[in-house]
């Protein structure tokens, strides 16, 4: 018995910036038919706020440092600004979105990330997604809204990467759903030059992904966007592809297709 399809795309980048290209998007996905999850990052919003409020934002390997204020700023505009915002504009276009962090229902748990070479502070590591509670909201025609904040069941909040959490969702939910795992930000995929759009690498393999990264066209965020893109590829999820938020609704515009 074939299984149900389940599109779970996470938005990211300058497009959350740009008032007019997040509606644009948020009502395209609005007409997506069937079941589907959004997860959405938010970093340059964080990081704007920070600069604002006198706080310093570190990054490294396209990774945050979160200390306890900066991990009060990212709550703030994850779970509750941009959150809150993008739950209310789907609303407006008939979709019944329920906005979500890790706590909420317990969906994702998490642990703050061990100190090796690097303290990342608070920063978590997913350890478990309750698929069942999520498989509940989407059965009741709910569309799940993620933010990138997890808990630890202690009472902690943690920041997590929310590439990191579509991949996970996308792996977890792969066992009850067919699962399309989709990033979308403002570029056309993955450039072999980022000065040029229409650069487009349209299918990545493991053995290619290696050869980028050796050669510097993967880096910095992009590097774990792909990372986890693999996993997902590897554990169970049945595509995964990179592009602009046209693809949702253009099946003319390039893309960058994942593979094992």
């Amino acid at each position: 018995m074939s299984k149900e399809p389940l599109q779970i795309i996470k938005i990211g980048g300058n497009i959350i910036n740009n008032q007019e290209a997040l509606a644009e998007f948020l009502l395209a996905f609005s007409k997506i038919e069937g079941k589907k999850i959004l997860v959405h990052g938010g970093g340059k919003r964080a990081t704007e706020l920070a600069a604002k409020l006198g706080v310093e934002a570190k990054m490294v390997d396209g990774r945050r440092i979160t200390d306890q204020s900066n991990l009060e700023i990212v709550t703030m505009v994850y779970a509750g600004l941009l959150n809150k915002n993008m739950t209310a504009q789907l609303q407006s276009f008939g979709s019944n979105a329920i906005g979500l962090s890790g706590a909420d229902a317990n969906v994702i748990r998490a642990h703050k990330r061990e100190v090796k070479d690097l303290d990342y502070g608070f920063a978590g590591d997913v350890d478990e997604i309750n698929e069942g509670q999520i498989a509940l909201f989407l059965e009741n025609n709910l569309v799940p809204v993620f933010c990138a904040i997890t808990h630890d069941k202690m009472g902690q909040l943690l920041n997590t990467n929310a590439d990191t959490i579509a991949s996970e969702l996308a792996i977890a939910m792969s066992s009850k759903y067919e699962v399309s795992l989709i990033y979308i930000f403002e570029k056309n995929g993955v450039l072999r030059s980022i000065e040029d759009d229409q650069s487009v690498i349209e299918q990545i393999n493991l053995e290619t992904y290696k050869e980028l990264v050796s050669e510097g066209v993967i880096s910095e965020g992009m590097l774990p966007k792909v990372h986890n893109c693999f996993e997902g590829l590897k554990k169970g999820v049945s595509k995964v592809i990179i592009g602009n938020p046209t693809i949702i609704s253009n099946t003319n515009q390039k893309f960058t297709t994942l593979v094992l």
